[in-house]
């Protein structure tokens, strides 16, 4: 069973940073695309950035500048680099993959969440 183990999110300043973490555990995925979105009580959630397919990283205008997503050196692994955060930042950010297993379908996994507060 696949998992997505996030990390680094807290609290913060405005005009602060944080590296968000996230790995895949639980079974080699042949991953095409994986990225962050953010959710807000009461919104939907909304992309920030990805990688898909390998290509290069498209990211929300509203963070265009600040915010640089990397895979890590596994395959599996991407990471999150926010600078200069906005108090409208502030948002439970999810990871996401959309991978395969190994002889399995093509799935879009989640990872729980890690709350990101930005205090003005």
């Amino acid at each position: 069973q696949v998992q997505l183990v996030e990390s680094g999110g807290g609290l913060v300043q405005a005009g602060g940073s944080l590296r968000l973490s996230c790995a895949a555990s639980g079974s080699t995925l042949s991953i095409i695309d994986i990225g962050w979105h953010r959710q807000v009580p009461g919104k939907q959630r909304e992309l920030v950035a990805v990688i898909r397919g390998g290509g290069s990283p498209n990211y929300a205008d509203s963070v265009k500048g600040r915010f640089t997503i990397s895979r890590g050196n596994a395959e599996n692994t991407v990471y999150l680099q926010m600078n200069n955060l906005k108090p409208e930042d502030t948002a439970v950010y999810y990871c996401n993959v959309v991978g395969r297993p190994p002889l399995g379908l093509w799935t879009d996994y989640w990872g729980q969440g890690t709350q990101v507060t930005v205090s003005s």
